[in-house]
């Protein structure tokens, strides 16, 4: 706080005077008429929120929710390498079996209360225990100890040189413990039975993000209110609206009249209709992707889908004119399923076109004549990608090298338990990254015994395994250095590429509108779109 020295000869009077001036400029501060030059940002949006509890929500508008209302031990700064939050620093032994966080001693909860250590061991346990979607983030822990009220020692049940990285998870956002456990939320091995605080989190939140819940209307209005007791940097905004608007059209109309500061979800097509107004647009290549799949294991398959027959697949698909199609080329072909900037994701040779190698290769394996395959998918358009689209051009593209493609498009809940279940021949699904770090590919799509797809590959027959992953994965995640960790998943994504089992076939571009008074917009690998960051002002 500045001083002010006043002359003794000015008396009394004057001492008064200067003081009554002073108390009025401070008063006129801090003054609901000085707010009100402030406005709440507004942004349309297509809401997939399917919970407010940050162990339960998972979708990619909880993703914001959760980095603004919440906060992590670290974050992801606009470079994506980590940057402290609400740890100082963290130190690892040499096998990185052991990680000790330091926590900042000012981080308050947004009722005033410190963040300790306490709330930080409470929050892994509740989200290990809660064994919900965002569960295998605290998978890796085996103990955890609290030496004082501002140190976390994390002893992990094998080395995982990722674990910083997964505490920058939206995922990972630290709960006020004594708040929560007052609303009935339960933390021990019974969680996943006996919780009962996410009702109560669908209208409150206990975090010490830059924002609080100010209110949530389900498929109407998501409101955040500026956290006033935020311990750090104060947000640029004094509110945050979020409006149900599901297609880009509308988002793009309500941009251009006036209604809405940001539109989060414009394709191709509509950023057209954008151009020549003063509306600016943010278009830069995403972490996403969309990809095909081939199960080798599932029950419907009318032919083996050998490693032969699967890359024929691959040859015969044209993902440039796909991405022209689909996306009107605002997208990036994709070789592997590790995003591009990801550790290991760049520098593979993106997938060849070449039907005629693929009719030599299906000739090989007995189908020179074809054969057909049903492709059951979910019923979506993502990132801008119309999934009917994509999978007619790709039916048109397989035709030619003699596979006829039965299509089949199903609600996503659909799709999900067949390909849980019985598996499906082909389909198309897309992929958002849950943290910045690389073994989350390798666990989803990698052919480990137990991953994902190993599983919906084999249609729950025999596991469908390359034995060589699993020992590249922990040897990426043991390794010392980032560098020595990137050469192995690199290795990791060369593998992906030969089994084949995962087609990438773009990684479309985020495109974000906004009005020309925002500033700080920005794509975020941890937190989607910062919204703290995000000021309005000329």
């Amino acid at each position: 706080m500045r001083s002010i020295t006043i002359p003794f000869a000015q008396g009394l009077l004057g001492k008064l005077a200067l003081s009554v001036s002073v108390v009025a400029a401070l008063t006129s501060l801090s003054s609901p008429a000085a707010w009100a030059e402030e406005r709440a940002l507004i942004i349309a949006r297509d809401m997939d929120i399917n919970s407010l509890d940050p162990h339960r929500a998972w979708c990619d508008t909880c993703q914001i929710y959760n980095t603004s209302v919440y906060e992590q031990l670290f974050t992801v700064g606009a470079d994506n390498q980590l940057k402290p939050l609400l740890a100082l620093s963290y130190e690892s032994n040499a096998d990185q079996t052991e990680f000790t966080f330091k926590l900042n001693p000012a981080a308050k909860f947004s009722d005033g209360s410190p963040v300790e250590a306490k709330d930080v061991v409470w929050t892994f346990q509740r989200l290990k225990n809660i064994k919900g979607s965002a569960s295998f983030v605290a998978d890796p822990i085996a103990s955890m100890e609290t030496p004082d009220a501002h140190t976390v020692i994390f002893k992990l049940v094998a080395s995982n040189s990722e674990f910083p990285s997964l505490t920058a998870g939206q995922m990972s956002g630290i709960l006020n413990s004594d708040v929560l456990i007052a609303q009935g939320a339960v933390a021990d091995e019974t969680a996943a039975e006996k919780d009962e605080a996410e009702g109560w989190m669908m209208t409150n939140s206990a975090g010490s993000g830059p924002f609080v819940l100010g209110a949530y209307e389900p498929n109407t209005e998501l409101r955040l209110v500026r956290n006033d007791a935020y311990w750090g940097d104060a947000p640029g905004v004094p509110e945050v609206i979020f409006r149900q608007v599901k297609d880009a059209v509308s988002q793009a109309q309500m941009l251009q009249s006036g209604s809405v500061d940001l539109a989060m979800q414009i394709d191709p097509d509509t950023l057209k209709t954008l151009e020549g107004s003063d509306v600016v647009i943010y278009n830069k290549p995403s972490f996403n992707f969309v990809y095909l799949t081939l199960s080798p294991g599932a029950k419907d398959n009318e032919v083996a889908l050998t490693p032969e027959v699967r890359e024929a697949v691959s040859l015969a698909v044209n993902r440039a004119e796909l991405i022209e199609f689909t996306l009107g080329g605002q997208g990036q072909p994709i070789a592997t399923p590790i995003p591009l900037g990801f550790p290991g994701g760049d520098g593979h040779t993106m997938p060849e076109f070449n039907p005629e190698k693929a009719k030599e290769l299906l000739a090989a394996a007995g189908h020179a004549d074809g054969f057909a395959i049903s492709a059951v998918y979910p019923d979506l358009n993502v990132y801008g990608v119309d999934f009917n689209l994509a999978m007619q051009k790709i039916q048109q593209d397989l035709s030619k090298v003699g596979i006829a493609v039965n299509l089949q498009p199903v609600p996503f809940p659909n799709w999900r338990e067949q390909a849980n279940g019985d598996g499906i021949p082909m389909s198309m699904v897309f992929f958002a990254p849950d943290f910045f770090g690389t073994s989350q590919y390798v666990d989803v799509f990698g052919l480990i015994e137990g991953s994902v797809w190993s599983n919906r590959a084999s249609g729950g027959g025999e596991p469908i395994v390359n034995p060589n992953m699993a020992a590249v994965r922990d040897a990426a995640l043991a390794a010392a250095t980032p560098e020595e960790a990137a050469a192995k998943w690199f290795e990791a994504g060369e593998m992906m590429i030969e089994d084949r089992v995962i087609l990438p076939l773009v990684s479309p571009d985020i495109i974000l509108a906004h009005a020309p008074d925002l500033k700080g917009v920005r794509y975020s690998a941890c937190c989607n779109l910062p919204l703290a960051e995000i000021s309005i002002g000329e």
